[in-house]
């Protein structure tokens, strides 16, 4: 097999590009001991729907579900129907409660674990939305989540951060629904990189420390209704702030795609867990590494951890909402999926040389798990570019 092809740079030069030497990676199947770890999963677009792609495009049932077993398999909790699928940006409320009750019911013929995002994005912000109606719309998809037995990830939501007049409008909505959970919940704070709709959220704009002083009062009152909370901030002194100040039996999970490998393993004072986007993308090397810790194998552990940091950062760069084009072309040249193809046509949200770039990253990272398929499927996306 061919071990080197032409990639692309900015401006049109190629270079030639020569594959590493293979990796393999052998997480065990048990559960990790020392850390939760959840991936928040892409979904799999229908190339073959006749439906109109950017407003209506369809799922692929089977491809999506078989990459959740594929997480189980790895010993990975899934987080469902998360920003990583597109969610309020082409996978709407509608479409999120059959992947929800689909995805509930694979986790429980396997016994993988399983929570679920649960917003108010059937409910459009505007000048006219109350707070009334950010709470049935919380109610609405909480209930449905409770109800097809998952636990709830309590998504940001962009009508609230449109409506709420300050910190005393967040605190009485997230009170009023966490009161009616029926299991603690993990809430999720999305920082305005990965949707800036979410900008200004907990009632401060511009002060990160006085909007976490608001959420930590929030997690304080009601704090047995509160597993965790997820922040993604790609801020780790913020994190770790906020992971002091959490109430004892609280978790932080790290959303942090740039700086996860040291929050998760954590200083002398604490650890953070995970809920990760770029789990989906590196889930062997990051489910080996997770068995390392257990170990108390630090040496392994940064092996396998640190080469995948070059490779998020990447797939994660500004614009951050693009990041889903990475991690579904990651499942594309691992062969997880049989096209390049995502709802909403997002496959054409980075250019071909942001492409090329995470082929060479994912390849340093050990992450091509069958070589000669990547190459083949890269030349493909490159033909498609002009460049043969």
């Amino acid at each position: 097999m061919a071990k080197s092809l032409l990639l692309p740079r900015a401006g049109g030069q190629l270079y030639e590009y020569t594959l590493g030497e293979a990796k393999t990676f052998a997480p065990k199947t048990a559960p990790f001991q020392g850390r939760v770890a959840f991936s928040a999963a892409h979904v799999v677009c229908d190339p073959f729907a006749d439906a109109d792609p950017l407003n209506n495009a369809q799922i692929d049932w089977n491809a999506t579900l078989a990459y959740r077993h594929h997480l189980w398999s790895l010993g990975l909790a899934v987080a469902e129907a998360m920003d990583t699928a597109q969610r309020g940006m082409g996978l709407d409320w509608n479409r999120s409660k059959e992947l929800i009750r689909r995805s509930i019911a694979e986790a429980r013929s396997v016994g993988g674990r399983i929570a679920c995002g649960a917003g108010t994005d059937h409910l459009a912000p505007g000048p006219n939305v109350t707070l009334e109606a950010v709470e049935a719309a919380y109610e609405e998809q909480v209930g449905f989540v409770e109800g097809e037995g998952g636990q709830v990830i309590l998504m940001a939501s962009r009508a609230l951060a449109a409506c709420a007049k300050g910190p005393e409008d967040y605190e009485r909505v997230y009170s009023k629904i966490l009161g009616q959970v029926k299991q603690p919940v993990v809430l999720h704070w999305l920082g305005d990189m990965f949707d800036p709709a979410l900008a200004g959220y907990w009632g401060y704009k511009d002060d990160l420390d006085a909007a976490m002083d608001v959420c930590l009062r929030i997690i304080k009152a009601n704090a047995d209704k509160v597993d965790g909370i997820k922040i993604s901030l790609l801020d780790a002194g913020k994190e770790i702030r906020m992971r002091r100040l959490l109430p004892e039996g609280v978790k932080m999970y790290t959303g942090d795609d740039f700086n996860y490998p040291e929050l998760i393993r954590g200083d002398e004072q604490g650890y953070s867990h995970a809920l990760l986007g770029i789990f989906d993308a590196i889930a062997p090397a990051a489910a080996e590494a997770l068995h390392a810790l257990d170990r108390g194998d630090w040496a392994r552990y940064e092996e396998v951890m640190e080469p995948t940091v070059a490779l998020s950062r990447h797939i994660f760069q500004k614009p951050t909402y693009a990041y889903k084009t990475g991690i579904v072309f990651m499942a594309y040249l691992n062969g997880h999926q049989q096209h390049f193809r995502m709802i909403a046509g997002s496959e054409g949200a980075r250019s071909v040389v942001h492409l090329a770039e995470l082929f060479a990253l994912a390849d340093r990272a050990g992450l091509l798990t069958d070589a000669e398929l990547a190459v083949k499927r890269m030349k493909h996306v490159l033909a498609l570019a002009g460049i043969e």
